[in-house]
């Protein structure tokens, strides 16, 4: 038996729906990436974009070879683990009877995985010193959104860039005292506004990604939305449903 390939996909979309991309790279035998690819969708959902990766990811690893997926996007592979099964039996209905939302490409790679040796391992996203073939792919995919062009091993293509260059010493010593002293004013801001906490904000330490699928830099204003930091404009957001 061929020995288990080991890769990772992840999708992104800028607006959510908007700009979308997706992106999936394999590992060497030292966990490096060794051959990638990453696409445009036009405008798209981040389900849309994650479930495209995986699926063009089982597209290019041949059927008999096992397979390790790493993601991190928990609908996505519910979708095509925890949900299906259900779904089939509901007529392709959730839970609430309503139909399943990007069924073509859920009955699509419901296809690809008959008969096939698959292991689904979640990974956390935009974490420090998290798994780096999930962050190659998130990259890939995120490139593939912003330029709308394709992009991979194939075609010679640079590696997908770092998502924020480190600052310099002198740098993150003035972004540090600016952040202090725009703490200071958001405080005295917040004590005459009141005490509601849903209105606080804070300079993001790491760079990362809101919900709604754009990416936000370290020193930007980011502030506690429902489904954690993001742009203080998406506090009130909502995502697709899932089961």
């Amino acid at each position: 038996m061929a020995e288990r390939v080991i890769a990772a996909c992840d999708g992104a979309s800028k607006g959510n729906p908007g700009p979308a991309g997706w992106g999936w790279v394999i590992a060497d035998e030292a966990g490096l990436p060794a051959r990638w690819e990453a696409g445009p969708l036009g405008t798209a959902t981040n389900n849309v974009a994650e479930l495209t990766a995986l699926e063009r990811l089982l597209t290019t690893v041949d059927a008999d070879v096992p397979l390790e997926v790493r993601m991190d996007s928990q609908y996505a592979m519910k979708a095509v683990t925890t949900w299906l099964p259900g779904w089939k039996r509901k007529g392709w209905k959730t839970s609430a009877g309503k139909p399943v939302a990007n069924q073509e490409l859920v009955v699509r790679i419901d296809a690809l995985l008959q008969g096939r040796d698959v292991d689904f391992q979640y990974v956390p996203a935009h974490q420090v010193d998290g798994d780096p073939l999930n962050d190659f792919a998130d990259r890939a995919a995120s490139q593939a959104a912003t330029a709308q062009e394709a992009a991979g091993s194939e075609y010679d293509s640079p590696a997908p860039p770092p998502s924020a260059a480190p600052a310099r010493a002198g740098t993150a010593r003035r972004a540090s005292g600016a952040a202090k002293s725009s703490a200071i004013k958001s405080s005295g801001a917040s004590k005459r506004r009141g005490s509601g906490s849903s209105a606080r904000t804070l300079k993001a330490k790491f760079p990362g990604r809101c919900r709604c699928g754009r990416a936000y830099t370290a020193g930007e204003t980011i502030a506690k939305n429902p489904q954690g930091w993001g742009h203080p404009a998406c506090r009130v957001g909502a995502g697709e449903s899932g089961e």
